[in-house]
């Protein structure tokens, strides 16, 4: 198999060419004071709207991230610039000496990333260490949860919703906010 050197390397030519469409990046090095609302308020300067997904993991221990986030772009093209933006920089707040690198992700596309967090018990913790899923239809965010909900869930949540008590809303998402808990799930 590839080293995850080349597996995992953003190559921008091609993105560019259209060789590559892989959506999910990582960004690394993040400085463990930086919180959720700090990163994507760093994001938004420039990548506003471009994105669908997005987490930074949390030591519940110590509050702090643990140095990485996911963030699932919309389309390959809004690559470039996350990349042009953040790799190779250091990070402007609380004097870290840190480099941002970025590469791609092992789970790629907004599906897949909410499929992989749908049932883990981070969705229990508090909404701020929650991952951000951003509605197709509206642009708003909504985080992810853990869905109680008096009908089962659908065929849509997935296999193993029910054992997780989850139910899928249009994006396959669990999510808190308006409609979270309304009607049975689209397909």
């Amino acid at each position: 198999p590839p080293d995850d050197n080349t597996t995992f390397h953003i190559d921008i030519t091609k993105i560019e060419r259209g060789e590559d469409l892989r959506t999910t990046v990582m960004i690394k090095n993040i400085p463990n004071k930086y919180t959720q609302r700090n990163l994507l308020e760093l994001i938004d300067a420039n990548h506003l709207g471009s994105y669908d997904f997005f987490y930074l993991p949390i030591d519940f221990k110590n509050k702090c991230n643990l140095g990485y986030a996911f963030i699932n772009l919309k389309s390959p093209g809004h690559i470039p610039g996350v990349f042009g933006d953040f790799a190779g920089k250091r990070w402007e707040r609380f004097n870290s000496e840190k480099v941002c690198v970025v590469s791609y992700a092992r789970i790629q596309g907004k599906q897949s990333l909410v499929q992989h967090f749908r049932s883990s018990r981070l969705l229990l913790k508090h909404e701020k260490y929650r991952p951000v899923v951003f509605n197709d239809d509206t642009g708003k965010h909504e985080m992810m949860r853990a869905c109680s909900s008096p009908r089962p869930p659908s065929a849509a949540a997935g296999p193993y919703a029910a054992a997780a008590g989850l139910r899928a809303r249009h994006d396959g998402a669990c999510v808190s906010g308006p409609g979270a808990t309304e009607g049975p799930a689209e397909a």
